[in-house]
């Protein structure tokens, strides 16, 4: 192969993928075949696998047991809002940005003490093993999936207070600010860092996507005077969703 040609295998990828978005592959159109791809691209049937192994991994296309491969319907991206806005009424984030789009979503959570990982034992400034509450989420609009999220926060600062828990008590679904306020912490700080990689297969089966989706990971961390009070990972579908971010200039 000569210095800056391609490799055959993302020629034919490359070629399909055209294909698809010109729309002359439309959605649920059956794929060419292994021995279609080969002989019409004059390939071996590894690279004619390999072509089609990086449309999956694109998420155009998606194989069917015992039926083919064929390409996957892509809906227009639909916005999740992030807003360094936070609303008088005490609303947690979820509920602020559907508010902000108009819609009513529901979620699930489900919360229980665990000893910190290392990941999240940096992340929140604590020892590894050091007792925290974790929380995971599955948040729906209209009965899909379209986030999900696990939030740690160290029993060092919420064990035996009110907001232990946060999706019970007083203040069970407010927003983090407002249940640390509840016990005397001023949050005053939240950083976000904005990640991608492919989705885990738990994630993907929750998400109702399929083996190698990417995702988009937002680690986001709240901070009272420089003390890390909760951290938490917010997953999201990269190909059904874009996340808007709308911050105050000060």
């Amino acid at each position: 192969m000569a210095i800056g040609e391609q490799p055959a295998y993302l020629r034919v990828a490359g070629d399909l993928r055209s294909r698809i978005v010109s729309g002359s592959l439309p959605p649920h159109t059956r794929l060419p075949s292994q021995a279609r791809i080969r002989e019409e691209y004059g390939v071996s049937d590894t690279v004619a696998l390999e072509a089609r192994r990086v449309l999956i991994a694109e998420g155009l296309v998606e194989g069917r047991s015992g039926s083919g491969t064929y390409v996957r319907e892509h809906p227009t991206p639909r916005r999740i809002a992030r807003s360094g806005y936070r609303p008088a009424s005490g609303a947690g984030p979820f509920r602020q940005e559907q508010a902000a789009d108009g819609t009513r979503g529901t979620w699930d959570a489900a919360s229980e003490r665990e000893p910190a990982g290392p990941e999240t034992a940096r992340r929140l400034g604590v020892e590894t093993g050091s007792a925290v509450m974790c929380t995971r989420y599955v948040f729906r609009d209209g009965g899909e999936v379209i986030m999900l999220s696990t939030s740690w926060e160290p029993l060092g600062i919420t064990g035996r207070t009110p907001v232990m828990l946060p999706e019970e008590g007083p203040l069970g679904g407010c927003g983090v600010v407002e249940r640390m306020a509840a016990i005397d912490i001023v949050v005053d700080n939240v950083s976000e860092e904005v990640g991608a990689r492919p989705g885990t297969a738990d994630e993907l089966v929750t998400l109702g996507g399929v083996p190698g989706h990417v995702v988009m990971v937002v680690a986001r961390t709240f901070y009272a005077s420089g003390r890390a009070v909760e951290t938490a990972d917010v997953v999201v579908p990269a190909d059904r969703f874009r996340i808007g971010y709308h911050l105050p200039v000060r």
